[in-house]
């Protein structure tokens, strides 16, 4: 294992991050475990940034994706591909976007990259609405419109990018207000930063902001928000890719928690589609999708074997009720965490909904972020046979919980404890 983390740091860039003191090599998964290449067995509470959605080594999945190799592999999308029509079609009645086209990349910061191009471009505006916290992908554009100090290595753009109030609940000048008075504040916000800049193309925002700790805020900000966004013909952007497919229980998309509008203009996707294998996507209204004058084509973006396993994953997925499983199960774990966690005086915050958890550590009696703890938490919950994520706008300090949507009540439990004696040792 030295060996390999010293070849590692040999070839691969010093910002290519890893977790842990002595990184971990991850050989093989099962259902809701993985195993190292030590032969050390783990609950996998983090399912590879939320992407392995279902299950690791998930059957129907595997058996898709070997049957199509056998077949063929890749073509591009210069021609028909059975594969990647069905998965559209199916997407784009999931969506509820009307008249709804997919266009399929290889990650998320490819689809929000397209979505920027197509809002900017049917808007004839390089001005983007971001929200205060998020993160959106790691390419040129993503990076310009990342509101997230931590994942934002250059101040350089194409796009001129404003930020918004809302995301995060319970930070900000905002945050000792009620719900109904907070969306009204953040309101007036846009309102007043809208009379003062050219209209711009789109507002992006993730439902549940993922990197930044998993926080949100309350249910209706974005359908308010939209009032004013229809108004000045300004589109919106939900970046779905931690939040789709069920994700957070209660809904299916992260956006029907704001839904009293309608869907969005343009919803990104990725991550948990392809349950390992690179598939994103954008879906959008007809006259948005086809606002581009160029031709355009996609090498990687929907090839048949990964359009096979995200066929045979979304099957599973609706078949088995998965979102419901977030749901029960999901609200078993954060009610369990909140009771773990209630007399540690270093837990700010147990948040989420659905297996979208976050726990916000902070120094004790204050509200600034504990990192190091975290840290240690990561640690020390390995140590237990567990595997956690973290993140945070305010340096890493959030703990990120998110198993696979088959979780269940036993696996739970089980991960619970271990992360109750995890956060215990290192108070």
């Amino acid at each position: 294992m030295n060996d390999l983390h010293a070849r590692h740091r040999r070839v691969l860039p010093d910002w290519l991050a890893l977790y842990y003191d002595r990184p971990l090599e991850i050989t093989h998964g099962e259902g809701r475990h993985v195993w190292d290449a030590e032969g050390n067995r783990y609950l996998d509470f983090f399912g590879g940034i939320l992407t392995t959605m279902t299950a690791h080594a998930l059957p129907e999945v595997t058996k898709a994706v070997s049957e199509q190799a056998g077949r063929i592999i890749h073509s591009s999308t210069l021609y028909l591909n059975r594969p990647m029509v069905e998965l559209a079609e199916r997407i784009a009645r999931l969506s509820g976007i009307p008249d709804a086209r997919v266009f399929f990349t290889t990650s998320g910061t490819e689809a929000n990259d397209t979505a920027l191009l197509l809002a900017t471009t049917h808007r004839r505006s390089n001005t983007i609405l971001a929200m205060r916290n998020s993160y959106h992908g790691r390419s040129f554009s993503a990076v310009g419109i990342t509101g997230n100090r931590g994942w934002s290595p250059t101040s350089l753009s194409p796009l001129q990018t404003l930020y918004v109030h809302g995301g995060v609940r319970t930070r900000g000048p905002y945050a000792a207000l009620d719900d109904t008075d907070f969306i009204a504040a953040c309101v007036e916000d846009l309102k007043d930063l809208l009379g003062h800049t050219r209209p711009p193309a789109a507002l992006i925002a993730e439902p549940v902001q993922g990197v930044g700790g998993f926080t949100s805020p309350p249910d209706g900000l974005y359908a308010a928000f939209r009032e004013v966004l229809d108004a000045h013909g300004i589109l919106w952007i939900a970046d779905e890719v931690q939040t789709g497919w069920g994700r957070t229980g209660d809904h299916f998309w992260g956006w029907q928690a704001h839904d009293r509008n309608g869907p969005p203009d343009i919803v990104t996707f990725a991550k948990g589609i392809g349950n390992g294998m690179s598939v994103g996507g954008v879906i959008a209204r007809s006259e948005i999708m086809n606002c581009l004058d160029a031709n355009s084509i996609s090498t990687f973006g929907g090839t048949q074997v990964t359009m096979a396993a995200g066929l045979a994953n979304l099957t599973h997925l609706l078949e088995h009720d998965l979102q419901g499983n977030a749901r029960r199960v999901g609200g078993l774990l954060i009610e369990r965490l909140r009771a773990a966690t209630a007399q540690d005086p270093g837990v700010r915050e147990v948040r989420g909904r659905g297996l979208m958890i976050g726990i916000e550590l902070t120094r004790p009696g204050t509200d600034r972020a504990d990192p190091d703890r975290a840290a240690a938490v990561l640690e020390a919950a390995r140590a237990g046979g567990l595997l956690v994520g973290k993140g945070g706008g305010h340096s890493t300090s959030a703990l990120r919980v998110a198993p696979p949507l088959s979780l269940t009540v036993a696996e739970a439990e089980e991960g619970a404890a271990i992360l109750e004696s995890a956060l215990r040792s290192t108070r």
